[in-house]
């Protein structure tokens, strides 16, 4: 029931949708007897889509994720194994083409094979099935093997979880593929303004891994800037947002051990 509320939710919110919904019913009002309210609701629209397209607001959003987490810059010597999240690349577009169609995250997938290599005697999970609301048919992991190949990974090392649907049962089903043992050392890959709230879902889940977080969108310095890109504008505010309510509504349903898990001291 959360993932279908959650998709159904972030589908009426998502910034770009709920523009076309007030400029499509502000622009019929207009030729209503509520024309005042649709003038209100066409230029609330207007005015949102110039402070997105002028306003670094994505970039505030992203800012405090992205910074959570520093650069894993001193490992173990010795780990046990290496986690990484899906969301790298569209599957169904993958299946269809008979090529990896790969999206803006492949950090996660080359950093992962990197420390593979750097590892070579570490447990290797892939973690990620579809987590789209309607196609359940084709999983992200039972369509990557040709790419680790490419990579140069041996892909009977590498443990494939395809069923679940989104970060917390990325967590979840992981934790039952594997079944650490307690003291064992696991790397976990994700994009950096993800990781706040993956590391949640795997604490709660029992398991307290080793953030990795990759796939940067920003300096980690930048100050209060004006533009003018409304596409880009629009992109990155609609990304922050997406990713703050989930840690909202993460912790609220008891998904992350804390509304914004920090690093272990």
């Amino acid at each position: 029931m959360f993932f279908v509320v959650s998709k159904v939710a972030w589908f009426i919110v998502n910034p770009g949708n709920l523009l076309a919904i007030m400029l499509g019913l502000g622009g019929w009002l207009l030729w209503t007897r509520w024309r005042r309210a649709g003038r209100w609701l066409v230029s609330l629209a207007v005015l949102a889509a110039l402070a997105m397209a002028t306003l670094p607001l994505g970039t505030r959003l992203y800012l405090p994720l992205e910074n959570r987490f520093p650069v894993a810059a001193d490992l173990p010597e010795r780990i046990d194994g290496i986690i990484v999240l899906g969301g790298v690349v569209n599957q169904f577009v993958t299946q269809a083409r008979g090529q990896v169609a790969l999206g803006g995250a492949v950090e996660r997938l080359t950093e992962f094979a990197a420390l593979a290599r750097r590892y070579p005697d570490a447990k290797l999970v892939f973690t990620g099935g579809s987590g789209n609301l309607v196609r359940q048919d084709v999983k992200e992991a039972d369509v990557l093997r040709p790419f680790f190949d490419v990579l140069g990974l041996d892909t009977d090392r590498i443990l494939f979880e395809n069923q679940s649907r989104n970060t917390y049962e990325n967590a979840v089903a992981t934790f039952g593929l594997v079944k650490p043992k307690p003291g064992e050392r696991w790397i976990l890959i994700t994009s950096a303004f993800h990781m706040p709230r993956a590391v949640g879902c795997f604490r709660r889940a029992g398991w307290r891994v080793i953030p990795y977080p990759v796939d940067f969108n920003f300096e980690g310095d930048e100050t209060f800037e004006l533009a003018f890109d409304f596409a880009g504008g629009i992109t990155a505010f609609a990304g922050g947002l997406h990713e703050w309510l989930g840690l909202t509504f993460y912790w609220l349903t008891g998904k992350t051990d804390t509304f914004l898990p920090a690093p272990d001291v």
